[in-house]
């Protein structure tokens, strides 16, 4: 049975990272550094101040590692435990107003396969007092009360209302179909339980809140046309702005609204990259000029707030790293000093939403530091720390990571990251090619990667090319990538190998291949297509024929948008792309794969169902030694610290007996 826990005043479990200095840990050498360290849960994540700033909320690691809320008074900074349980965790968070808050669960020690459907919606208040179980969950973790007016499991948080001392909260009913899936909005009360149905227009999935409560924007779907309205508030009737092909073209974005009703989104600028605009309501059209772009990069952003000073201050985004532009010359000064205090690390400032304070919130990280959250005093310029996301992590002992702009055969630029191990030699080193799954995200971004970090920490460099598909660098690296699996896509990633050979960063003796999803496909087409370049794979949870992408109708992207026009765009089509299908179907091709192999997979995974690992398995030669892998209750990636402990100890040992010095 589940335990809710009241608040503890004086809270010992939570001591050990909060308030505690950040050097307080210590080890000898990198190569010493655990296993587990780089695989467990983080102590702490997503702290946040209440909308006036008067408490900060975050999820920490509690007894027996389960993650609860615990709340924290700023002018006195002890935590107390508002939420907690004895077999599950507090997975998420939100405030509501300033004395209260609603949370969901899950379990972070069960694969996917096992888990419930749905993180159920409970609201608390900051003192522990006035629990109500908002959303049903699968399983039965109720405290007293029951569940007198509680929504089902179909029903998800949405967003706040944004309104001071509102009670209120915005939650969606999914419904629909997969061909037009659709999210009901509902606003309903977290101390009563009440709701009402929210008139929007129909087939919307996607909503903005205004200041003031009221939903402003919808996004429908109808098939692959995407329709954005507009909600007037003179007139409270609802308008199309903008109605286009999300498969072909790129669109708006809708992404903020402002204190004073403007509408921020991101479209497509003149350099063919992703950029912030404010809207033009009055004549429905982009502005000539961004509030914000870039030559290299798309562009997204979450935009700061301040209702005291009633006018956007700022812009967290990220290009080659996340930074922060400032249209406020207090805020920008005062990012000046913090940047002074926290050196060589991203330093973003989160405002209390509700008015002025005296306090900020400090979220520090880096490509060698996990994070780590401060509170800045804006009257003495001081910090007083709160504590790390991972204590067990220490900085001087991880690899930084450094940007590179590879050119391809074709004199395409391929963005490339490259980490080497910390110490040791820099030159003719033992490499790991990984690369990035999706295919159609960006992979690579200057932050913490446990999986890079456990590489270099035994040694290895670690290569991660983005790719043309990828997204985060402007439309023609995206759009260059479409129909080309196994094609340019892998060229790219067979240059960006070369490159780091040819720079003397890698032995061109000692490279592996690996990756997950498409990243898995990638490693065995490079095995297969490159097989001097490359000595061993180790492909988890990869596709291993296209034409499996479209045909198996139990994964979770059957009948969908993506799957019924995306796919064949992007991808190709079964009928008239079929010989290039064949030519670059690792399974197809599987007779021509001669070097040793990890090929691992979770037997629930939706995804990229088991069935393409088991086919691979028996198509491949058999005098070729390949590693098979299978977590049953894992899903599309390994979430369970067992699972990832087991997997990369594996990868260890196969990596070191195939990348020997003979």
């Amino acid at each position: 049975m589940n335990t809710f826990c009241h608040p503890i005043h004086s809270l010992l479990l939570l001591s050990v990272f909060l308030l505690t200095p950040l050097s307080a840990f210590s080890m000898s050498n990198a190569d010493s550094i655990p296993i587990e360290h780089f695989f467990k849960n983080p102590q702490l994540s997503q702290v946040r101040l209440s909308p006036d700033g008067s408490h900060l909320a975050l999820l920490a690691a509690g007894q027996n590692d389960r993650q609860v809320l615990a709340v924290m008074k700023i002018e006195k900074l002890q935590a107390s435990i508002v939420a907690a349980y004895d077999k599950t965790d507090v997975v998420f968070f939100d405030w509501v107003n300033n004395q209260r808050l609603v949370f969901g669960v899950g379990d972070r020690d069960l694969g996917v396969g096992e888990q419930s459907k749905g993180n159920g919606l409970f609201a608390v208040n900051v003192d522990g007092s006035g629990f109500r179980q908002l959303i049903e969950t699968a399983t039965d973790i109720t405290s007293a009360g029951g569940k007198f007016r509680t929504l089902n499991a179909l029903h998800s948080f949405v967003d706040i209302t944004h309104v001071n001392g509102s009670n209120d909260i915005f939650v969606g009913r999914a419904s629909g179909t997969k061909k037009n899936p659709t999210i009901s909005l509902l606003k309903l009360n977290t101390v009563n339980g009440y709701h009402e149905i929210v008139p929007t227009p129909s087939n919307a999935n996607g909503y903005l809140i205004d200041r003031s409560g009221e939903v402003r924007v919808a996004i429908t779907t109808n098939d692959h046309i995407t329709g954005i309205h507009y909600k007037d508030p003179d007139t409270q009737q609802w308008r199309l702005l903008i109605e286009f092909d999300s498969v072909k073209e790129a669109g708006y974005k809708p992404v903020s609204i402002g204190l004073d009703g403007s509408l921020y989104v991101q479209a497509t600028n003149r350099k063919n990259t992703q950029a912030i605009y404010r809207y033009d309501l009055k004549n429905q059209r982009l502005p000539a000029l961004a509030l914000l772009e870039s030559r290299d990069f798309d562009l997204d952003g979450r935009f700061i707030y301040n209702a005291d000073e009633a006018k956007l201050l700022g812009i967290h985004y990220e290009s080659d790293a996340a930074a922060t532009i400032w249209f406020s010359d207090k805020w920008r000064e005062i990012q000046k000093t913090i940047d002074a205090a926290l050196p060589n690390t991203i330093n973003q400032l989160s405002l209390p939403e509700e008015k002025s304070s005296a306090v900020v919130l400090v979220h520090t990280f880096s490509d060698v530091h996990p994070g780590a959250y401060f509170l800045f005093h804006t009257d003495t310029r001081t910090l007083t720390p709160i504590g790390d996301r991972y204590a067990d992590i220490r900085p001087e002992q991880m690899s930084s990571k450094d940007f590179f702009k590879i050119q391809a055969r074709d004199g395409m630029l391929i963005p490339t990251y490259l980490s080497l191990p910390k110490n040791g030699p820099k030159q003719q080193l033992p490499m790991v090619v990984l690369v990035h799954g999706g295919p159609y995200v960006r992979g690579g971004h200057w932050n913490w990667e446990r999986e890079v970090q456990y590489l270099t920490s035994r040694g290895y460099a670690v290569l991660q090319p983005d790719f043309r598909g990828s997204t985060g660098y402007g439309e023609k690296l995206f759009k260059a990538g479409w129909k080309q699996w196994g094609l340019t896509m892998q060229d790219d990633v067979t240059d960006a190998t070369r490159w780091a050979i040819a720079e003397g960063y890698a032995d061109r003796q000692r490279i592996c291949i690996a990756g997950a999803s498409y990243g898995g496909y990638a490693t065995l087409m490079g095995l297969i297509k490159e097989p001097e370049l490359y000595r061993c794979g180790i492909s988890w949870v990869g596709v291993t024929d296209i034409n499996y992408l479209f045909d198996i109708s139990w994964s979770d992207t059957a009948g969908t948008i993506w799957s019924r026009f995306g796919m064949s765009a992007m991808i190709g089509d079964q009928v008239n792309d079929a010989a290039q299908f064949s030519a670059t179907s690792p399974l197809v091709q599987a007779h021509r794969l001669k070097k040793p192999l990890i090929l691992a997979y979770g037997a629930a995974d939706r995804r990229v169902p088991l069935i393409h690992g088991e086919k691979f398995l028996a198509a491949a030669p058999k005098e070729v030694p390949i590693e098979w892998i299978s977590y049953a209750e894992e899903g599309h990636g390994w979430r369970t610290l067992k699972n990832n402990v087991d997997f990369w100890q594996r990868a260890e040992k196969f990596l070191d007996l195939h990348t020997r010095v003979d």
